[in-house]
């Protein structure tokens, strides 16, 4: 379970003090897939980056599985398995390799490795790609790595940002598929998009940021019903649309 407590977080910039989160607070259930949803800008980045530790809040708290992300950062990343928003691949490696590296890094053994990077290379349909060098590979084969990467140390909650940018149809099927087995796992899914058909489709709550904060939460029906819109896009319209009329 990720839990986050009035999250702030502000930069200094040439024309004074950006807030780019402020106050963000939410919950994300094992067992569940918990969506983030918001325009560019929005802060949703920038509250995953506190999430995972690469960057420290000004105030508020970050708790995975109970130990915070501030005074235990080390507890929280061995937790974690993460996509960032940038997710470049070691070229000159093949996939199975990447993945492999990844392992040794979380101090796993060579046949905890071995195992691991199997089961994910079987679950992600990557048997036609592991063995080759990943310089070259389509847009789709470099996200299936990094998702591999991320997940090889067999973490209990998974943040994933922007993960089908970019993707064509049938790689985007099979990712939904797999973040399904996650959530039938009981894992902690925190999936963050602005594609509302991902959005809808996958996630069991959303958040809706704007501005750097919360201006919503709830399923999808639940939107729908508080802003009165029969469609999900129309909903995040109107709740970000009051939110940037209120600043």
């Amino acid at each position: 379970m990720i839990e986050i407590h009035d999250l702030h977080k502000a930069f200094r910039t040439k024309s004074g003090t950006v807030k780019a989160v402020d106050g963000v607070g939410f919950t994300a259930p094992d067992g569940q897939i918990t969506g983030l949803l918001g325009p560019n800008g929005a802060g949703k980045t920038t509250t995953l980056r506190m999430l995972y530790t690469l960057m420290t809040p000004d105030a508020g708290s970050v708790r995975v599985d109970g130990f915070d992300a501030v005074t235990d950062a080390e507890a929280v990343r061995r937790r974690l398995g993460v996509l960032p928003d940038a997710r470049g691949v070691y070229k000159r490696l093949t996939a199975r390799e990447n993945i492999a590296y990844f392992g040794r890094l979380h101090g796993m053994t060579a046949a905890e490795v071995a195992a691991r990077t199997d089961a994910l290379i079987e679950a992600l349909g990557m048997r036609d790609v592991a063995d080759r060098r990943t310089e070259g590979f389509s847009q789709g084969q470099r996200t299936k790595t990094a998702i591999a990467r991320a997940l090889v140390h067999d973490p209990r909650n998974v943040i994933l940002d922007e993960p089908t940018n970019g993707l064509d149809v049938m790689t985007t099927r099979a990712l939904r598929a797999f973040l399904q087995g996650l959530k039938a796992e009981g894992r902690c899914v925190i999936f963050s998009s602005h594609i509302m058909q991902e959005v809808a489709a996958l996630c069991d709550r959303i958040v809706v940021i704007a501005g750097g904060r919360v201006v919503a939460q709830g399923t999808a029906d639940e939107l729908r019903a508080h802003t009165g819109c029969p469609d999900l896009e129309d909903a995040f319209v109107r709740l970000v649309g009051s939110e940037e009329a209120a600043a």
